[in-house]
Order: structure tokens, then C-alpha cells, then sequence
């Protein structure tokens, strides 16, 4: 079976959860029985993929000096030479392959319908990883595009994956598919405890404190993170050791920062950009990893955190009570008194928190790219016939 992957997620994500999910998709096949696939790709400066060099052999045409030149990420960057990327480079290489149609199947790496009028009679599958689009609706502009977008793949797809239950009901709810046309398949983490959390991967400007709480990823919107900053209030007033570290999702915002100033926690609130080398370290030696998220599609960081050995208090929306099962405590994201009750019993039960970590173990063994990759491969056979 011939498989082909297109750019989107290369072109417009340097690193995150679907650029992740695609290169172990393919590590996986790598090399695998019953399956020749290929990536669309001219050139991309997506971290995960120079993480996986062994990737570089499927691209369907290579450029060493835009994926590899410092000079042109530096130059990148400051022109926003991603959408130039788009249009001029890397959507041409798609649509080349695609009209080549020397595949069996397609897998779109997002959800932009350019493909479809160079699809011919190929069957596609499309994975669905959320419905923040539908749900939040609101937070994002009247004319984005991206509902539309979402809707027509998925009406036309052979099969969809969805990424938890949560998410099939959803796009059951939201987009009018049948069930019987959606697929579960979870995802997995990739950070390795063995392999990551010794300290000395983590740089000497990184002063870690002794006693912190974690929060990992984009903090704007959905994600909550200012409800939660707020609900700590009377923790850390309460507490003047605790510290508060965010790793990823950009430094601060004026906005945020003032809501420190306000609360006088701004020296106890630490940012830092954390890659796969140093963020097990940081898991491994919270008090708890805190996800205040309203609403999740899957939830990777839940089980890096398990499989980091650190505890784990959870929202009790959307995938998040499927992802953690009976290893993460949960409050409710938007009662204050909640997140406050749940963050005082985590710090002050040692006791509860090694059991929080014996069970973050066990159940983080429940996940695995190989399940995923094999869950996936029966999906294309599904549609292949």
C-alpha cells in the first residue's frame, strides 16, 4: 500500500502535538510491511522532523538548503517566509505528488481542502484532532475558515480518526458525521525519562526552585491559564515557597504579567522554553503538573507527565477524565474554590502524590505509538480494501 502525507502541518507548525503525531505515524512505518509511504515536502523547519533524520529519505523532494540553513530559519523568521513557503514551495510539491497519483492513499496532515480537486477517484482519510473551531466559536474571527474547512473533509473522507471518544462525539454532535464513519485512536507521548530527566541536560540558566507547580503549552483562551493564576491566589499567598514554572506556549503577555504585578507573584512565576531534553526534568521534579484546560482533544502533556513521574491534577472536561483514568485528580475549570481545595490537598499529602505517580505509571504504559501506528495501518486497510 502507497501512502502519501502532504505539508500542511510541516509548512505551518514548527513543533506541537500534530507535527509530533505525523513523524511517529511514520517512524513507525519505518520500515514497514505492506506499507510505502511518502511526504510531500520541499523543505520545513519543524523540529520534530530533523529529531527524526532517519524521516529525511521519504520527502518527495528535498531542499538541504532551506530545511538545514541557520541563516535562512534566522531569515525565516523575520519575514514570515512560512506563508511564501505555502503558496510558492511546499503546496506545489503536494499537488505535484497528488496529481502524479502514484499513492494508494492520502492522509492530509491538516484540514485545508486544496487537495480535492487533485484527489481524483484516491480515497482520503482525515484525522480530527478537536472541535475548538465549533465549540469556542466566539474566540475565533466571524470569517475563519476552518469549520468550513473541517466540515467539507469530513463529509468527504473515506474514514475519520478521532483521537478520543470525546472528540468522536463531538464531531458526531458538531459536524452531523455517522458513527460507524469514526475511528478512536489515542495517541501516545514521546519523552523519554530515562533518557531526558538527568540535570545536566538542563542549561545552568535554568534555576529551577525547589518547590513549584507546572503548566506546560499555550496558555491563552480555552486553555486557562489566567483563571487558574487567579484560583492560585490564596495558595500561594498562603505558601510564599511556592513558585509557579510555564514551560512552552511563549513568554508572558503584558496582560499576564500585570495580573502578577496585581497578586505580587511575579517573582515567584518563571517562564521557560522547555524542549524534549529538558521538560521530563521539570516534570520530574514538580509538586504537580496542573492542566486547567476547558477543553482538550486527547491531551498529550497528561502522559508526559505520568510517564515523567510527576502528579497530575486534572479538568474534568472533555478528554481529559478518559486520557487520566484513576491517576490524575480533577477539578472543576471554572470554580476557583475547586482548583484551590484539589492544589492544597496535592501539596500537602505526600502520601497521595507517590500514589498519583505509581498510578501515572501503570497507566501511561496503556499508550503507545506502536498501538497508534498499527490502530492507523488497520484504518487505511479499512479504506484500501
Amino acid at each position: 500500500m502507497k501512502l502519501l502525507y502532504d505539508h500542511q502541518i510541516f509548512t505551518w507548525q514548527n513543533y506541537g502535538g500534530i507535527s509530533r503525531y505525523f513523524c511517529e505515524l511514520m517512524y513507525q512505518f519505518t520500515p514497514g510491511p505492506g506499507i510505502d509511504f511518502r511526504l510531500a515536502l520541499r523543505y520545513s523547519q519543524n523540529e520534530h522532523l530533523y529529531q527524526n533524520p532517519q524521516l529525511n529519505r521519504f520527502w518527495t523532494h528535498r531542499n538541504d538548503f532551506f530545511s538545514n540553513s541557520r541563516f535562512f530559519s534566522t531569515f525565516q523568521k523575520k519575514i514570515h517566509v512560512n506563508v511564501l513557503n505555502h503558496i510558492f514551495n511546499n503546496q506545489h510539491e503536494s499537488v505535484k505528488q497528488l496529481k502524479a497519483q502514484d499513492f494508494d492513499l492520502f492522509h492530509p496532515t491538516y484540514y485545508d481542502p486544496y487537495f480535492l480537486k487533485h484527489l481524483g477517484k484516491k480515497p482520503y482519510i482525515l484525522t480530527i484532532y478537536d472541535m475548538i473551531h465549533e465549540i469556542f466559536r466566539d474566540t475565533f474571527d466571524k470569517n475563519d475558515l476552518m469549520r468550513n474547512w473541517k466540515k467539507t473533509l469530513a463529509n468527504n473522507a473515506q474514514q475519520i480518526i478521532a483521537i478520543s471518544d470525546n472528540t468522536k462525539k463531538d464531531i458526531v454532535k458538531y459536524l452531523d458525521i455517522p458513527e460507524d464513519k469514526i475511528q478512536v485512536i489515542y495517541l501516545a507521548e514521546s519523552l523519554s525519562l530515562t533518557k531526558n530527566a538527568d540535570p545536566s541536560n538542563v542549561p545552568s540558566s535554568m534555576r529551577v526552585p525547589e518547590k513549584y507547580l507546572l503548566f506546560v503549552g499555550n496558555r491563552s483562551g480555552y486553555k486557562n491559564f489566567t483563571f487558574l493564576l487567579g484560583a492560585l491566589f490564596p495558595v500561594l499567598k498562603k505558601d510564599e515557597n511556592l513558585h509557579i514554572i510555564c514551560a512552552g506556549g511563549g513568554f508572558f503577555s503584558a496582560s499576564e504579567k500585570k495580573l502578577m504585578r496585581k497578586m505580587d507573584v511575579i517573582s515567584r512565576t518563571h517562564y521557560y522554553s522547555a524542549d524534549d531534553a529538558t521538560l521530563p526534568y521539570l516534570y520530574k521534579n514538580a509538586y504537580s503538573f496542573v492542566f486547567p484546560s476547558l477543553y482538550e482533544g486527547f491531551g498529550i502533556p497528561v502522559l508526559e507527565a505520568f510517564s515523567c513521574g510527576c502528579p497530575t491534577v486534572l479538568s474534568n472536561t472533555s478528554s481529559l477524565p478518559e486520557v487520566g483514568g484513576d491517576a490524575a485528580l480533577y477539578f472543576d475549570p471554572v470554580d476557583s474554590a475547586s482548583v484551590t481545595n484539589i492544589i492544597e490537598q496535592i501539596l500537602s499529602d505526600e502520601n497521595l502524590r507517590e500514589d498519583l505517580i505509581t498510578k501515572g505509571y501503570s497507566r501511561s504504559k496503556l499508550f503507545s505509538w506502536e498501538k497508534t501506528a498499527l490502530m492507523t495501518k488497520k484504518v487505511y486497510e479499512m479504506v484500501k480494501g
